[in-house]
């Protein structure tokens, strides 16, 4: 059995996230916190299990005070509303970074992902846990943006580039544009290489929505639903980008 622990401080998201994990056989709940001071001493007294699913938000401090007290001796899905922890959660032996509300294939997604790092013998030790990491590179699937007092889950693969204006990075969709919590240099790490590509220093495009690139007398890239005529692509990227189309 795969012993698990769920870190989260509001009680029905608990016990839902408790019934999802349920349908799978092989996994069990062995403890719930709801607190880091309750994490710190859990971790402390108690073997570390196999997997952990953590809310990042807790009502005495974010749980990476948990993991920063404690070594981490477990994989870490997070799962949390607030999507500017994603750059940091991947840095804490995290695998998965689920956005609530938490849908049933994401999580099934994370779970085998969980199962692909697990090594024949079954024992990782927690320096053994970060190389296991790196050899996958965690990505971002999910944006949440904020529309008025409303929030709105974006598909990575629903967004045509991000791009920088005014000191705030922004997202577009066919439906529109939308601000973001993230700068490029983030979006650069947790992006998927084979998806997206910083052809500059202010936009960041997705190879899906490449409608034409011409050549002459610089690199310029035609989006769908762009939000300008052309990208320019700088002189230091062109080969790199031109590797990129074609990896």
């Amino acid at each position: 059995m795969i012993r698990t622990v769920i870190i989260e401080d509001e009680k029905p998201a608990s016990r839902k996230l408790e019934r999802m994990l349920s349908n799978f056989t092989d996994i069990e709940v062995v403890a719930k916190i709801e607190s880091v001071e309750e994490g710190v001493g859990w971790f402390t007294e108690n073997e570390h299990p196999q997997l952990i699913f953590s809310d990042i938000v807790l009502g005495d401090g974010l749980s990476f005070d948990i993991f920063e007290k404690i070594p981490t001796k477990g994989f870490i899905i997070y799962t949390t509303a607030f999507d500017q922890y994603t750059l940091k959660a991947f840095k804490l032996n995290s695998i998965d970074y689920l956005l609530k509300p938490i849908l049933e294939e994401d999580l099934s997604g994370a779970v085998e992902k969980f199962k692909s790092f697990i090594p024949a013998d079954n024992t990782t030790g927690s320096q053994d846990i970060k190389q296991l990491i790196k050899k996958e590179k965690s990505t971002l699937s999910r944006v949440l943006v904020k529309i008025g007092y409303n929030l709105k889950i974006v598909q990575t693969e629903e967004i045509s580039c991000f791009f920088s204006e005014n000191k705030i990075v922004y997202l577009q969709t066919q439906e529109r544009t939308y601000p973001s919590d993230f700068t490029l240099d983030e979006l650069e790490d947790i992006l998927e290489d084979k998806k997206f590509f910083r052809v500059n220093r202010q936009f960041i495009v997705n190879s899906d929505f490449i409608k034409n690139i011409h050549t002459s007398p610089y690199y310029k890239v035609d989006l769908t639903f762009q939000p300008e005529d052309e990208i320019t692509v700088s002189r230091d990227r062109v080969k790199d980008f031109k590797d990129w189309l074609v990896s």
